[in-house]
């Protein structure tokens, strides 16, 4: 049997094993091997029948009896049940959609059953147990049962299943594999000098524990072993494209910043000033810059950004050291391109850099599908004023206009730019590969990079996802800014709430109510009705709550005119509460609004939270912000708890990953990254040894030409990753 061949060619199937093998997209040798285990069942844990606890799942030894296969009463799908039993009692066991089970086993036989304890109408039961027939002398309680520790506990691993397939097609499946000695010849891609230095267990040896252990040491190794693979493999695609970027010539910045920052109308905190530093210190270089700007709500990232684009825009016209290819000096008036997810954001950011640059005699642009604006206005030195996109576009190719803000479109063929040296990039997406090469000049001059995000996201995760950015953080307030009052708030003491409330609206102030969903949903769907839509809150709170007040609508199913419509409405206090799903997270600013319900709140991770109550802390108002959640078990009280206690963002998004886990940690599964991925990311020591291996790697063969078959892994990974 080799690695590339195909499953049907050495695997009896059926119709709904072909189906189900194709569902979970595998079709050879190779793709069985890697389809890993999600649990092993301990045995040595089995427990008595007298002793099973609804809803864990648990493994009994006993005697099985009263096996008969039967169509279940509405459904019609086909089942087998029967019953086990030991010293202690019996219990029922139910297999749907798998009768053929029931002529599997015989009455009378031994069998180890591994299932869910379900609560049913008539008792407990065992609902689709695996199973294993066992002779009297290995029963837990038999004189002769073997006692090596070696081999207690992990005889059967539990894999991702779906209809048509089981676990023990799985495990009889890939023995099959070991034992026909596949693996003999599989080659291993992980340097050896890497696997020895962190005692990691070769690719055969990872291959054959991880689906056979003989105790939980093998499988935890093995486990250890592919985690650090698959960030190392993410880190050698990161590190690579830092790499390309930095073999670009940049404009070196080198300007004295102290006048602009004086004028600032406060005093920058500490993590400002040396976010500022570093910033100014990687733009001196002479290759592009690539950091990365993490900062709260309302930290002062805005400010940052400005004072990097002062220093751009103030740097001298010869640029120290930089040629062209040909050899030639290289000058102009350079440039800075500040690029916001959506036009309402741009809008805001062309307005506060107005504030920060009026004093200079510099022009600024504003460039959405909407239009185009230029300040200052020769009517109005003071204010802007709506110009044509083409005059626009011309101004920036000749280099009359410093600053461009906008949306997307800034990378669009039709913009083109004299000097751009500086590009900022607001709450984006990834800026990824594609859209960097697009910013390369055909003399190989790039700009220096600085993305930016409120997104508190775990340091693991960030060196990780972002491993080809430097990392900065704003991890303080500016000074004199109120901290934001949360409360957890009960059912009962609802309609209090809204009394508190009232009273600030009457005062003025605005509110947001952020629902988990948009439409009210199906009433046959249990979870769906626990989730509040926007929609229905904002027509229930109209009619019973705050008749007198307008309200707004706002989530993701609306045009895109709607939104900015409903969200100019909504700055220009129009509309006196907005309903809105989370798309509000990344948002406009909007200092009278200092209320924030949100409701469902256990829906959401700690740092989705803690950015969605961001939206309130916009002024020197108080702001508030009430958490409603229907939370029934102690770790979920404990999980929203900790938005009252954690200084900042990024310390709930460290918690958020300890305490939801990596599957629940939002946005990590649309990167592609598996589960044995996301828990190598939890742990701070992997993912820095594989970065600095990455790193060293990197920069002495960037190509990898010494290691092909690693090469060819990162390749095959990278297009499981989207990072983009």
């Amino acid at each position: 049997m080799n690695l590339a061949d195909r499953l049907e060619t050495k695997f009896r199937l059926d119709i709904n094993q072909k189906k189900a093998l194709n569902k979970l997209k595998l079709f050879s040798v190779t793709d069985l091997l890697f389809h890993f285990p999600v649990r092993y069942n301990d045995t040595s844990e089995a427990k008595q029948i007298s002793e099973l606890i609804p809803g864990e799942v648990a493994t009994v030894f006993g005697k099985v009896s009263k096996l008969k296969t039967k169509k279940s009463f509405r459904s019609k799908i086909p089942m087998a049940e029967g019953e086990i039993e030991d010293l202690s009692g019996k219990i029922k066991i139910t297999w749907f959609n798998q009768a053929y089970l029931a002529k599997m086993l015989h009455d009378g036989e031994n069998a180890k059953l591994t299932g869910h304890v379900t609560k049913g109408k008539y008792g407990l039961y065992l609902a689709n147990p695996e199973f294993e027939k066992t002779p009297d002398i290995d029963s837990p309680d038999s004189l002769f049962k073997k006692n090596d520790s070696e081999n207690t506990g992990f005889s059967y691993p539990i894999y991702h299943e779906t209809r048509g397939i089981t676990s023990k097609w799985f495990y009889h499946a890939i023995e099959k594999i070991l034992r026909e000695k596949t693996l003999d010849n599989i080659g291993d891609y992980i340097p050896e000098d890497i696997l020895k230095k962190y005692n990691l267990p070769t690719l055969k040896t990872s291959l054959i524990w991880i689906h056979k252990p003989k105790n939980k040491r093998d499988a935890e190794s093995a486990r250890k072993r592919f985690a650090f693979e698959e960030v190392f493999c993410i880190q050698l695609e990161r590190q690579h494209d830092k790499f390309e970027y930095r073999k670009n010539k940049s404009f070196q910045i080198k300007t004295d910043i102290n006048q602009f920052v004086s004028r600032f109308p406060f005093t920058p905190t500490n993590s400002q000033k040396k976010s500022i530093e570093t910033i100014l210190n990687d733009m001196a270089k002479d290759f592009p810059m690539s950091r990365l700007l993490e900062g709260d709500v309302g930290s002062g990232k805005t400010a940052v950004a400005a004072t990097a684009a002062y220093a751009v825009i103030k740097q001298e016209k010869d640029c120290p050291s930089l040629k062209s290819g040909e050899g030639q000096s290289f000058s102009g008036n350079l440039q800075v391109a500040y690029m916001a997810p959506t036009e309402i954001l741009a809008a805001q950011h062309f307005e506060s850099f107005i504030q920060y640059f009026r004093h200079l005699p510099i022009n600024i642009g504003l460039i959405t599908g909407s239009g185009c604006r230029k300040f200052p206005s020769k009517v109005n030195p003071l204010g802007w004023t709506d110009i044509s996109r083409t005059q626009l576009l011309k101004w920036t190719a000749e280099g009359t206009i410093p600053i461009l803000i906008g949306t997307h479109a800034l990378i669009q063929k039709t913009v083109k730019f004299k000097n751009l040296a500086l590009v900022v990039i607001d709450e984006q997406h990834r800026f990824g590969t594609a859209q960097r090469r697009k910013l390369v000049r055909k003399d190989n001059i790039a700009p220096h990079l600085l993305s930016m995000t409120a997104t508190p996201i775990p340091r693991t995760l960030a060196l990780t996802i972002y491993g080809d950015l430097d990392l900065s953080l704003l991890d303080e307030m500016p000074a004199g800014r109120k901290q934001i009052i949360t409360e957890i708030i009960t059912p009962n003491k609802r309609s209090e709430t809204y009394e508190k409330i009232r009273e600030e609206l009457k005062n003025g102030r605005q509110l947001y109510v952020i629902c988990p969903r948009i439409e009210e949903p199906d009433p046959e769907k249990e979870m769906a009705v626990q989730a509040k839509s926007a929609i229905a809150e904002a027509k229930r709170l109209k009619k019973e709550v705050f008749q007198e007040y307008k309200i707004g609508v706002l989530h993701s199913k609306m045009s895109k005119e709607k939104k900015e419509k409903t969200m100019k409405d909504f700055t220009e206090n129009k509309i006196h509460i907005l309903c809105a799903t989370s798309v509000i997270e990344v948002g406009v600013n909007v200092p009278n609004a200092t209320i924030i319900i949100i409701e469902g709140a256990e829906r959401f991770g700690l740092a989705q939270l803690h950015q969605l109550r961001g939206r309130v802390i916009r002024s020197n108002y108080q702001a508030y912000c009430y958490v409603f959640a229907d939370a029934k078990s102690d770790k979920t009280i404990q999980r929203l708890k900790a938005l009252k206690t954690a200084k900042n963002g990024f310390e709930l998004a460290e918690l958020d990953l300890s305490l939801r886990g990596s599957g629940e940690l939002g946005g990590t599964k649309q990167w592609g990254i598996s589960d044995l991925g996301m828990e190598a990311i939890k742990n701070l020591k992997m993912v820095e040894a594989a970065r600095t291996e990455a790193i060293h790697l990197i920069s002495e063969d960037p190509e990898l030409s010494k290691y092909p078959f690693l090469k060819n892994k990162v390749k095959e990974k990278v297009k499981e990753f989207h990072f983009e």
